[in-house]
């Protein structure tokens, strides 16, 4: 079966890569990176994405969006990636799936058509979504009919900016897992920014004291489940683009760069290692598309997908970008050069959604347990 892009997709592709080029290009990028108290946002660039309907790609029409699928987002998602973008579209992105597959029509109704205007932000805290414990937060009905969250949701990406966060909690009531909206300028709930080596990240600790949230009408543990999937995978193609414009520059650069009068990129060595990883990022690059259609049509293969794509990726896009400074000598170790900025961006996003080895789990547990031709996802 021949997979690709279709021809809107791929037009979409250029002019995303178009306005990144114009208006986040790596000058921008630094200017982010090197300011930790900023915000994150590079001036202007949200209003300029949202002329151009990105965060209105998974909203749908009838809330005045662009009716899309997970694999339209992964286009702009992995443009982003190579451009090491710093933005808040993302976590964005993934409120409005949760708001679309959960939400009351009363809040789709209050939130999509605002998400799709730019005049909102969203941001999500799941589990899985950084290592360690992530989110611990439990949901409890106060005496006067609201409900009430307690507890700790780490790396929440862009959460200072948000108008709403979409947070995974706990019912010790026994309904199970779910998700609430959550404004975090109310009373009872603390956003703590967090110091990270990845200048391209905003990331926070949002602490829950008793705050109010309203629960999505239609969340269960499945519908967490799918939007940490949905999570994996433009994590993933976040990825493979950081991985192609990684081993892009190196290219270009050991094709000039030359010692004993020959460039170095003649070398044998250097010839076979980057053929290699040349093979391993397209493989990553395809299953990260994959990924995201098997998620959009509901196949039976969809879980074993998404798993394999944020493995290959958080693989390739390591391995290139350590490449990166490495074949780059010297110079790739310094801060004025721009490797560092795709390294700490890989190394960060290797472990959101699950790293390399959870993954292989999965798969492994996927394979063993039959669930391949999609019975069940096995999480």
């Amino acid at each position: 079966m021949e997979f690709a892009l279709t021809e809107d997709q791929t037009a979409l592709q250029s002019a995303v890569r178009d306005l990144i080029a114009a208006a986040a290009g790596l000058d921008v990028v630094r200017a982010v990176s090197d300011d930790p108290d900023g915000d994150g946002d590079p001036p202007g660039l949200w209003a300029r994405t949202a002329e151009q309907g990105w965060p209105a790609i998974l909203v749908p029409e009838e809330h005045d969006g662009l009716g899309l699928g997970l694999l339209d987002a992964a286009v702009v998602v992995r443009c982003l990636g190579a451009g090491v973008v710093p933005s808040p579209l993302l976590p964005t992105l993934l409120g409005v799936e949760a708001l679309v597959r959960a939400g009351s029509p009363e809040q789709r109704k209050a939130w999509l058509p605002r998400v799709a205007a730019g005049e909102v932000r969203l941001s999500v805290a799941l589990p899985g979504a950084t290592s360690g414990a992530g989110v611990s937060v439990t949901a409890a009905d106060s005496p006067d009919g609201t409900t009430l969250l307690t507890g700790t949701a780490l790396q929440v990406e862009y959460a200072h900016l948000a108008e709403r966060l979409v947070v995974a909690a706990t019912d010790p009531g026994g309904t199970g897992a779910g998700l609430w909206l959550v404004d975090p300028a109310a009373p009872g709930v603390t956003v703590t920014r967090t110091p990270v080596l990845d200048g391209t990240a905003r990331p926070a600790t949002v602490t829950l004291d008793g705050a109010a949230g309203e629960r999505l009408a239609g969340a269960d543990g499945a519908a967490v489940a799918d939007l940490v999937d949905r999570g994996a995978v433009l994590t993933a193609n976040d990825l493979v683009g950081i991985a192609r414009e990684a081993l892009t520059r190196t290219l270009d650069y050991v094709k000039t760069r030359e010692q004993f009068g020959r460039p170095v990129g003649a070398f044998q060595a250097l010839k076979h290692h980057l053929a290699d990883l040349a093979v391993e990022i397209t493989m990553a690059e395809h299953a990260a598309w994959y990924a995201a259609h098997a998620v959009d049509a509901g196949l039976p293969d969809a879980p074993l997908a998404v798993s394999v794509a944020k493995a290959a990726a958080s693989d390739a896009a390591r391995e290139s970008t350590a490449k990166m400074i490495q074949y780059h000598g010297g110079i790739g170790y310094t801060w004025e050069h721009d490797a560092h900025l795709y390294f700490k961006r890989a190394k960060r996003e290797e472990y959101a959604y699950g790293d390399a080895t959870a993954h292989r789990e999965r798969i492994a547990t996927l394979v063993v347990d039959g669930q391949v031709d999609g019975v069940a996802d096995a999480r």
